[in-house]
């Protein structure tokens, strides 16, 4: 697929050559926020094995570059879970640098990940979202036509204090409302 350009963003492909920057972008969210549960961020080596395989597995994984050509996020999609049953559901994740929020880098990403999820086949986008509290992330999703499907209430320890995990879902394509052509390939 081609590059999206989203002004005053570009949407495309990452490369191989936005490893470093996206492992850098996850490691300021990895200590400093909530989003993920992880505690210690991946090295570039671990970030690069996480794409290969997502890759590997025929998900999008996008970045969104800004005016001054820097890297200022990313997003991809990835199994939401491994069983057989759930082949037609993806799983969204989006990071944006941290002196790039709010000047809509995230939903630029989402879109595109939304469209290119669709055209492969998902069903439902289920977005897993650190902490209740976690507005940006749960506003992103609402405007993008994700409704709430639950609150797994402290469900995660992290930065001295219990964590919540919030589900939201949006179905892509005809979503439930027919049974499915093929699987997503």
């Amino acid at each position: 697929m081609t590059d999206v350009p989203t002004a005053p963003l570009l949407v495309r492909d990452s490369t191989a050559s936005d490893v470093p920057a996206i492992a850098r972008i996850y490691a300021h969210w990895v200590l400093h926020g909530l989003a993920s549960f992880e505690l210690d961020p991946p090295d570039v080596t671990e970030m690069a094995e996480r794409r290969a395989t997502l890759l590997g597995a025929g998900f999008p994984y996008l970045v969104a570059i800004g005016v001054s050509g820097s890297l200022v996020g990313y997003t991809y999609a990835g199994f939401y879970r491994t069983r057989p049953a759930y082949r037609f559901a993806c799983e969204d994740s989006v990071y944006i640098a941290p002196d790039a929020t709010g000047l809509g880098a995230g939903r630029a990403l989402l879109s595109a990940l939304i469209e290119r999820c669709r055209a492969r086949g998902f069903r439902l986008m289920v977005a897993v979202i650190g902490d209740s509290g976690n507005t940006p992330s749960i506003g992103l999703h609402n405007a993008l036509g994700f409704r709430h499907a639950g609150t797994l209430p402290a469900i995660g320890w992290k930065h001295d204090r219990w964590i919540d995990s919030v589900l939201m879902v949006r179905p892509l394509g005809p979503g439930s409302t027919s049974p499915p052509e093929t699987s997503p390939a």
